[in-house]
C-alpha cells in the first residue's frame, strides 16, 4: 500500500520531461520508491519530502554532489540512482581509521559498504571519503564540489563544539558559486542553543551565524520540512519522535501522530 500511495505521489511531483531524458526532480521521485528501499524508508518520504528539498536547493545535472554524515544512507539511496550517470556524488561518512568514535560510527559505514555491493546498478558510481575531525578532517580539494548537503547533523557538530569547524571546511571545498543544503531539527524561536541541543535541536540562526563565519551567504529558508505539531519539550528530546521512538511503547501513538521533528531547511551559496 505503501509503494503504491508513493507511486502516486512520484505522478504527482513529476515535472515535465526534458529533451533527452528525465528531470532531476522526476529521478529522485522514481529513487525514492526504488526497489531498492525499505517500506519503512519508503514510509519516511511524506516527513522528509526529497523531491521538493532537492529542488530547494537546486539539484541540476552536472553537478558534483557531497553528502556529509550519511548515517544509514536514508538520502543516500534517493541521490546515488538520481545523480547516477547525470553527475557525481561523492559521500563523507566517518573514519574508520580515527579510534575512540561511537560504536555506530564504525559499524554504519560499514553497513553501506554492503549495500553499495548489493545493489551496484544504484551505487557504482558513488565516491566515498572519509571524514571524521578533528582527526581526518579534510573534505577534499579546495573549490571542488558544487553541491554539500547535510540533513539532521549541524546539532552533533555543536554538541561537540565543532560546527564552525565544519562549516569552515565546507566553505572551502565548495566551488565558487556552490550551494550549502541545511536540513536540521529547528528550536522554539528564542531558545538559547545550550538549551536547544539538549533535545537535539539548534536554533536557526545559530546555523546562519555559522555559515556566515565561513563566507556563505545565506539565500532562502523554505517550510517544506516543517512540522507544527512538533512542540519540541518531549522527554527525550528529538529522539522521541519517530523514526527513533526513544520510549518504545510508552505514548506510541501520540508520537506517531505527532510524525518526526520540525525542520528547518536552508540555503547558503559561496560567492563568486
Amino acid at each position: 500500500m505503501q509503494r503504491l500511495f508513493s507511486a502516486v505521489i512520484v505522478l504527482l511531483c513529476s515535472t515535465a520531461v526534458m529533451a533527452g531524458g528525465q528531470t532531476p526532480g522526476e529521478r529522485v521521485a522514481k529513487a525514492m520508491v526504488g526497489e531498492h528501499r525499505s517500506e519503512a524508508n519508503i514510509a519516511r518520504n511524506m516527513y522528509r519530502h526529497p523531491v521538493e528539498t532537492l529542488e530547494f536547493f537546486g539539484l541540476e545535472d552536472g553537478m558534483t554532489v557531497m553528502e556529509i554524515w550519511p548515517g544509514g544512507g536514508w538520502y543516500t539511496e534517493i541521490l546515488a540512482p538520481a545523480i547516477r550517470d547525470h553527475g557525481k556524488l561523492v559521500i563523507a561518512t566517518w573514519d574508520p581509521a580515527v579510534e575512540g568514535q561511537s560504536e555506530y560510527r564504525y559499524t554504519l559505514p560499514e553497513k553501506m559498504k554492503e549495500t553499495f555491493a548489493k545493489y551496484p546498478e544504484v551505487y557504482d558510481q558513488v565516491e566515498t571519503v572519509y571524514y571524521s575531525p578533528p582527526e581526518s578532517a579534510s573534505l577534499g580539494d579546495a573549490d571542488s564540489i558544487d553541491m554539500v548537503l547535510t540533513f539532521r547533523n549541524t546539532h552533533g557538530w555543536a554538541n561537540a563544539g565543532m560546527a564552525q569547524d565544519v562549516f569552515n571546511e565546507f566553505a572551502r571545498v565548495l566551488k565558487p558559486g556552490g550551494v550549502l543544503g541545511v536540513v536540521q531539527h529547528r528550536a522554539a524561536p528564542g531558545t538559547s542553543l545550550e538549551d536547544a541541543l539538549k533535545g537535539g535541536y539548534v536554533p536557526e540562526e545559530d546555523v546562519k551565524a555559522f555559515a556566515a563565519n565561513a563566507g556563505l551567504v545565506f539565500e532562502e529558508s523554505s517550510e517544506i520540512n516543517a512540522n507544527p505539531k512538533d512542540t519540541k519539550d518531549h522527554p527525550k528530546g528529538v529522539w522521541t519522535l519517530p523514526p527513533t521512538l526513544r520510549l518504545k511503547d510508552v505514548d506510541r501513538e501520540k508520537y506517531l501522530a505527532i510524525g518526526e521533528s520540525d525542520r528547518m531547511t536552508m540555503r547558503f551559496r559561496k560567492p563568486r
